[in-house]
């Protein structure tokens, strides 16, 4: 005959639209606009890396640019281009620091091994260092000859310079210096 039905309960499922843990990818068979919106949006560890690597490039601009002073002061004979790329440089060792404890803090999320991976991310960095003796004096010397202020001109180099660098560390310190 007729067996009576046992309910079985299953949880709810987990699928609250945003994909919040690299570990935990978004189910291809789910529907509905948030779970459309979860397949195409980047998953947390992208997300986190965006916000820090924002503050880290307002961070690294501003002391560059505040660096910009001291060195018009010691080499004012020198091309405004000169003068930015030398403080963008003197800034660096500071900035990289910043940013290395912000992406092992909140980004990618490692234990341990400080010295390890602050040299990975110098090197990571280090790769890029012919960037800023490229981008900067270009980027300068286009924004002065569009007429734009010096000091407007090299803030604007500066926000160049960051964009090119920002486009490969990504991915660099994903694969090695923070690689799990």
């Amino acid at each position: 005959m007729n067996e009576p039905k046992t309910l079985v309960e299953t949880p709810a499922p987990s699928d609250h639209g945003f994909h919040l843990s690299p570990s935990d990818p978004p189910d291809p068979q789910a529907h509905g606009l948030f779970a459309a919106l979860r397949r195409v949006l980047p998953g947390a560890e992208v997300i986190r890396f965006l916000m820090v690597g924002g503050f880290n490039t307002v961070f690294s601009i501003a002391l560059a640019y505040v660096f910009i002073f001291p060195a018009e002061f010691f080499f004012p004979k020198l091309p405004r281009a000169a003068v930015t790329t030398i403080a963008n440089y003197a800034a660096l060792p500071i900035a990289i620091t910043v940013a290395f404890l912000a992406y092992k803090w909140f980004v990618f999320r490692t234990r341990g091994n400080y010295f390890k991976e602050w040299l990975k991310v110098f090197a990571v960095y280090g790769i890029s260092l012919p960037m800023p003796a490229i981008v900067i004096p270009v980027a300068t010397s286009l924004f002065l000859s569009l007429r734009f202020a010096p000091r407007l001109a090299s803030l604007l180099a500066l926000i160049a310079n960051s964009i090119c660098i920002a486009c490969y560390s990504y991915f660099a310190h994903k694969k090695f210096s923070f690689k799990r």
